[in-house]
């Protein structure tokens, strides 16, 4: 079978630094902290009084009142990353076959804000008086089945959940079937609403999160000695994927390629990556097979790194198992210090990234890491402080997921 080529058209964002594509690359270019004191409940009890929420996001000012009243938050912000990116592809849907469109999306968590909400109430009143609406809201397959209901798309249509590797692993999913000409088109990405009491409260009670209240948006800072856990985001990314042929005959836009995409699990613990970061390794060495890439033709690494103390470690282990302990032109960032980590959006916002280092020639830095762990060999190139312009002609992301869940995508500057 004929294995075709996959390219990125179109691209939508929604992120604690900017609240479409261009205001978010701008931001990070910039080196913008969205971390803020949570504004969505009362945190008088909470251990972690901060997130990196989303900012002037008024939702009767983005979708119609129809999809406002059967979505949870992260189907809401699925519906608007995904009118961003059909909107920059130019794609024509009146002219394509709905049934070679299809969405397939991650959540980690779902319509857990409305769940919450919900639960409370009967918790007040011990009256079982829910909102019909209650399954179709929290049922995390929604993201992808709303875009599919709003825009008439018909072709497979399902949601992966594979924790903060969720969306990943979509995206590689819908690459793997545009390849095996299963479809044409794809929307695909990752939505999460994840700034909730049970979330927050959740993570706290697992030493997770980050407890610098007094300054919160240092608080992310992956790679740094004083590092002491994640900071909560929120928000989603849409990329469309395309068979190559397909874009090429309407003229469209490419942004660059998806060439390899894999999986692999630790099996080790629940929730801890595995130390020596053998499985991260794996999924980053299998990726780069299937592309045909050399681990030492990589320019950067939108590397995982939620700033906690034992993942950022593991993963420049998983790093060093594969592209050894001086890798010459290789560029480590974490985006995750300006956005926090979005869980099951994660992957979709940093892919974007990688996609928009190609484009523009700039990497995006690690903010507020000013002293790195000395574990980490000074051979290592993590880029700190500021963003640096570099010809980036291959790209990769990593996401780890509780579960032990590795998932890497490879993407490649365009060429005829």
């Amino acid at each position: 079978m004929e294995k075709r080529r996959v390219v990125i058209t179109g691209l939508g964002a929604l992120t604690p630094i900017g609240n479409n594509i261009n205001e978010f690359w701008e931001n990070a270019v910039a080196g913008t902290s969205g971390a803020v004191p949570i504004s969505k409940f009362d945190t008088s009890n909470f251990k972690t009084k901060f997130a990196c929420e989303i900012k002037g996001f008024n939702v009767n000012e983005n979708l119609e009142r129809s999809d406002i009243k059967c979505t949870d938050l992260f189907s809401q912000y699925a519906l608007v990353t995904t009118g961003e990116a059909l909107l920059d592809s130019g794609l024509d849907l009146a002219s394509i076959d709905p049934y070679d469109i299809g969405v397939i999306w991650g959540s980690g968590q779902g319509g857990m804000d409305y769940y919450e909400k919900e639960v409370k109430v009967y918790a007040k009143t011990g009256v079982p008086r829910f909102s019909p609406m209650l399954g179709p809201k929290m049922l995390i397959n929604m993201g992808a089945g709303m875009i599919s209901l709003k825009y008439g798309l018909k072709g497979m249509s399902y949601t992966t959940s594979s924790a903060c590797a969720t969306s990943n692993t979509a995206i590689m999913d819908a690459y793997t079937y545009i390849k095996l000409g299963k479809a044409k088109v794809f929307v695909t990405g990752g939505s999460e609403a994840g700034i909730i009491e049970m979330g927050i409260g959740g993570f706290n009670a697992m030493r997770a999160l980050s407890v610098n209240n007094e300054h919160p948006e240092q608080a992310s800072r992956p790679f740094d000695v004083n590092r002491d856990g994640f900071v909560m985001g929120e928000g989603a990314g849409t990329l469309i994927l395309e068979d190559y042929e397909h874009a090429k005959k309407r003229g469209a836009k490419i942004y660059a390629e998806i060439v390899g995409a894999a999986m692999t699990s630790d099996a080790y613990h629940v929730a801890a990556s595995h130390p020596d970061g053998e499985g991260a390794s794996k999924a980053m060495e299998f990726a780069l097979k299937e592309a045909g890439v050399k681990p030492e033709e990589v320019d950067y690494l939108n590397a995982h790194a939620t700033s906690t103390p034992i993942g950022d470690i593991s993963e420049i282990n998983a790093v060093r198992r594969l592209f050894g302990e001086n890798p010459q032109n290789l560029k480590i960032g974490s985006s995750k210090s300006m956005t926090g980590h979005l869980l099951g959006a994660a992957g979709a916002v940093e892919s974007i990234l990688c996609i928009k280092a190609i484009e523009k020639g700039i990497i995006t830095p690690t903010i507020n890491t000013t002293e790195i762990d000395p574990v980490i060999p000074k051979t290592i190139n993590i880029i700190t402080g500021e963003s640096v312009q570099a010809n980036v002609d291959i790209a990769i992301t990593n996401s780890f997921g509780f579960g032990g869940h590795n998932a890497t995508l490879v993407f490649k500057k365009w060429v005829e």
